[in-house]
């Protein structure tokens, strides 16, 4: 019996680190899809603010605002005529990791 535990946890470890491996990286989705408007750290450049007055900045208010569920709507959606759906070009999952970066983004402290 102790065995089958013992084959058990070493299974379930396994396939978890399996799915760890497999999970999208955000940082990389998100240097691919969103850096160009939203600028690496997420403040959009000069640029993108002169063109899109409304472009968020990714910061503490704007965490304050949206969870990660509400930013893989606007992924998902898009965001009126200045930002098209990402619906069809990235996944739930990566849209996800996207999100959770976004997040992490607004904890970082600004330069």
């Amino acid at each position: 019996m102790r065995s089958i535990a013992i084959g058990f946890v070493l299974l379930t470890a396994g396939m978890a680190h399996q799915a760890a491996a497999q999970a999208p990286d955000g940082k990389t989705l998100y240097e691919a899809t969103c850096k160009k408007c939203h600028g690496v750290l997420g403040t959009p450049p000069k640029t993108m603010k002169q063109q899109f007055p409304k472009i968020a900045t990714f910061d503490a208010a704007f965490i304050a605002k949206h969870t990660e569920d509400s930013i893989v709507t606007i992924l998902t959606k898009g965001k009126g005529e200045d930002m098209k759906p990402f619906k069809g070009k990235l996944t739930p999952v990566e849209m996800a990791a996207v999100a959770k970066y976004v997040h992490e983004l607004a904890t970082r402290p600004r330069p």
